[in-house]
């Protein structure tokens, strides 16, 4: 699969890496304006787009339809995908950025189109299967480790859980669990929910307990 990409835009790579997230997200078809919303672009450039993708054999659209990646699109996607997840890795682990930094150059470094890159990247980091933020690696044949996830939320009282991703990737609430000292691999018991407000009290590394917000606990993704 890493030969394929080199023949992309930076633009038509943001298309198809957005289509294929669509796809998983969503069981019903992805139409442009789905992915005008989720590229923050005009539906009409959109469109324009989706015909050059659908000449050079990396998509199918009908409007009856909506918009599928072919073979070889969801194979150039995964690619974009692997390469932005390993980068994330590479610049937490051995260049010691923040986990709330990571996402937005790994987005530029994910475009480089050397054929050996990701796999010599995968081989340096030791062949991780997760990304910073918890989510799956594609392998170089586009496989992907799967896991179990629920939010924090649905723990039931006195079980203990382990931090495997979040749901909400922004910068905020990356930094606010910097800030609680919680990352992947993070282990966390659940204390007591509070109906009044549906706040929850959480031990984190066995420490002292911790009140978090239903929000909080919404978007932290967890393993029992």
């Amino acid at each position: 699969m890493s030969t394929t990409s080199h023949i992309q835009t930076l633009s038509e790579e943001n298309y198809l890496k957005v289509i294929y997230h669509l796809g998983k997200e969503t069981k019903v078809k992805i139409s442009p304006t789905a992915i005008a919303e989720a590229l923050n672009n005009n539906p009409a450039s959109v469109v324009d787009m989706l015909k050059k993708l659908v000449d050079k054999k990396l998509i199918q659209y009908e409007k009856s339809k909506g918009v599928r990646l072919t073979e070889k699109g969801k194979k150039i996607a995964l690619l974009i995908i692997r390469k932005h997840r390993l980068w994330e890795v590479f610049l937490l682990e051995k260049l010691e950025y923040s986990w709330d930094e990571v996402h937005d150059i790994a987005e530029q470094l994910e475009h480089i189109h050397n054929p050996l890159l990701a796999d010599k990247l995968d081989k340096f980091l030791g062949f991780p299967q997760y990304d910073p933020h918890g989510d799956p690696i594609p392998s170089a044949s586009g496989e992907m480790a799967d896991i179990y996830k629920t939010i924090l939320s649905e723990v039931a009282e006195g079980k203990a859980c382990q931090v495997v991703g979040v749901k909400d990737t922004s910068t905020s609430f990356l930094q606010y669990l910097k800030k609680l000292d919680i990352g992947i691999g993070t282990k966390v018991l659940l204390i007591e929910k509070i109906p009044f407000d549906n706040s929850i009290v959480i031990s984190i590394k066995s420490g002292p307990n911790t009140t978090v917000s239903k929000i909080f606990a919404d978007n932290l993704l967890v393993h029992e």
